[in-house]
């Protein structure tokens, strides 16, 4: 079978991926080394790729097992905190680039040779951010254009790939959850899309025949009206 790393694959989106690839693909799962990973990586017979992925020298030694890849799913990120410009220190644009935009370009650099071989598939998990900044998002909405940008080089760079662009809206997650009482909500999941509905989409996108090249894919949530 073809096979995929999934970047964040221990919760969340990244797990609703890797579920769904599992019949279909040899998965790689990455994140933080955890109890999390290592009992998803059991349950579907997977490997892991357990680095943090700011540690390039980790992600560097970890890459190098890796000769083919058929499939990256770049689907771990972090939030931020909603502040106005003013009021976001440089460490917080700092840490949200260094997760959200460096790792993944840098993970992608890493395994270059092995998609070449396999002539591959990167699907980048942007962000309706991605697509229009909002007031109070300006770091996250800052990544996210960024790995737009990123995707859309690496498109024009390496032509024999294909790569992807996924623009989810507000998904109901953890995540989402810490976000909604930020902004002094009540949470209602009705409000925002599934992970497995996010999931099915990159996993469509993935299964697209050959002929095709799926480069962007823009997901809303009916719920929000």
């Amino acid at each position: 079978m073809p096979t995929a790393l999934i970047t964040g694959a221990s919760r969340g989106l990244g797990e609703q991926i890797a579920q769904q690839l599992a019949p279909t693909h040899t998965l790689i799962l990455g994140g933080r080394p955890s109890t999390a990973l290592d009992a998803l990586a059991a349950e579907l017979g997977a490997t892991t790729f357990a680095v943090e992925l700011t540690d390039h020298d980790s992600v560097a030694a970890a890459a190098e097992s890796i000769p083919s890849l058929d499939v990256l799913v770049h689907s771990a990120g972090v939030g931020s905190t909603l502040r106005t410009v003013a009021e976001t220190p440089a460490d917080e644009w700092r840490h949200v680039l260094e997760v959200n935009l460096v790792a993944a370009a840098e993970v992608t650099r890493l395994l270059l040779p092995a998609l070449r071989a396999a002539q591959g598939h990167v699907v980048f998990i942007n962000s309706g951010a991605g697509i229009r900044a909002n007031p109070g998002w300006g770091a996250y909405a800052a990544s996210k254009f960024g790995l737009r940008a990123l995707a859309d080089a690496l498109r024009g760079e390496e032509t024999a790939l294909r790569v992807t662009s996924v623009f989810p809206g507000r998904i109901d997650t953890d995540m989402q959850r810490e976000l909604v009482a930020i902004e002094g909500d009540d949470y209602d999941a009705s409000k925002f899309l599934k992970p497995s509905t996010v999931a099915g989409a990159v996993v469509a996108a993935i299964h697209t025949p050959a002929d095709a090249h799926p480069t962007e894919i823009v997901l809303r949530p009916t719920g929000r009206g």
